[in-house]
């Protein structure tokens, strides 16, 4: 039976010399592990499959093959960076998916958040498995797996959603950050290269702005989630607030208010920011952001996102509000 307990005289990863000893000895087992093997990587863009994968390029090269789907439901500049950091920087096997029309039809008229949420996560292991099978000589799946994921979930990492695929493909796991915590992956990830946009990467739901596209996902709400979700990010990286700030990022409901644009009345979107603050994310406290930083985010978001014309922030605490809306 497979060990999933974290070794006792395990030391915290705390600086970069611990990493690199992490590194050396994880870069040692997976070539242990596999050999002159093929291994197959769904590489969402993420820290932890982010961090796996320069790992295992770093161990096996190019019998490392990274599967990046873009699901259309990714914040914006994700889907490019992912192919500039690994393709173009680390000379990554990656294997790039435009499967952005068939999650879109799959997910029309679909409201309720659950079903949403089943959709996306079988779509992906769907797409996934068509990948694999088109490849020659995979014996192995690699997972970003950490510690935590264990300790709540079991050994297979389910909300990356490949522990689904079907048993006929018979891989073997390989999941060199199982006994990692996520403040120990991130400096791996530093030691390992990768750039910070990567390794401080907030936390995001699987569903993605899925689940910040409230209701059934149309074309123009989630092109307003991700150009806010944007402009959010950017101020609060120009004052100040990235890395002060756990989570943030803007929600779209489906209503519409009336507003006045160029003094001729409109009907459109609403745009909710959240911004909370948490150590163990049962519950959370709302950022006290400045009212000017705020007005001035609120100008840029009616001005530049198209269908918008109310900026709303979220003042509520969880308890009784969850972090995300879906």
């Amino acid at each position: 039976m497979q060990n999933n307990k974290r070794p006792e005289d395990m030391a915290r990863i705390v600086n970069a010399e611990l990493a690199e000893k992490f590194i050396g000895e994880q870069v040692e087992a997976v070539k242990k592990q596999v050999g002159d093997k093929k291994v197959l990587l769904a590489l969402s863009g993420g820290v932890d499959s982010s961090v796996v994968a320069a790992l295992l390029i770093k161990a096996i090269g190019k019998n490392l093959v990274c599967v990046h789907v873009n699901h259309g439901i990714l914040r914006k500049g994700e889907p490019e960076q992912v192919v500039e950091v690994f393709r173009n920087q680390m000379n990554a096997n990656l294997v790039y998916v435009d499967a952005v029309d068939r999650f879109f039809n799959k997910l029309e008229n679909v409201a309720d958040p659950e079903t949403k949420r089943k959709i996306i996560g079988a779509e992906f292991i769907r797409v996934f498995e068509e990948e694999a099978r088109k490849q020659d000589g995979i014996e192995f799946l690699a997972q970003g797996t950490i510690y935590p994921d264990i300790l709540e979930s079991g050994p297979v990492k389910a909300h990356h959603n490949v522990g689904g695929l079907p048993e006929d493909l018979k891989f073997e796991l390989v999941e060199p950050l199982k006994f990692l915590f996520k403040d120990e992956v991130r400096v791996v990830g530093k030691a390992l290269g990768l750039p910070d946009s990567m390794v401080y990467r907030q936390p995001f739901p699987g569903p993605g702005l899925g689940v910040r596209c409230l209701g059934a996902i149309t074309r123009d709400r989630l092109e307003a989630v991700r150009e806010s979700d944007a402009i959010l990010r950017e101020e609060f990286a120009k004052n100040g607030l990235e890395g002060k700030v756990w989570q943030y990022f803007t929600v779209v409901p489906d209503f519409k208010s009336v507003g006045v644009k160029d003094g001729k009345r409109t009907f459109e979107y609403p745009v909710i920011i959240r911004a909370v603050n948490t150590t163990d994310a049962m519950s959370a406290t709302v950022e006290d952001v400045p009212f000017a930083l705020l007005q001035h985010i609120t100008a840029r978001i009616t001005g530049e996102v198209k269908g918008v014309n109310r900026v709303l922030y979220d003042l509520t605490p969880k308890p009784c509000g969850t972090i995300e809306w879906e």
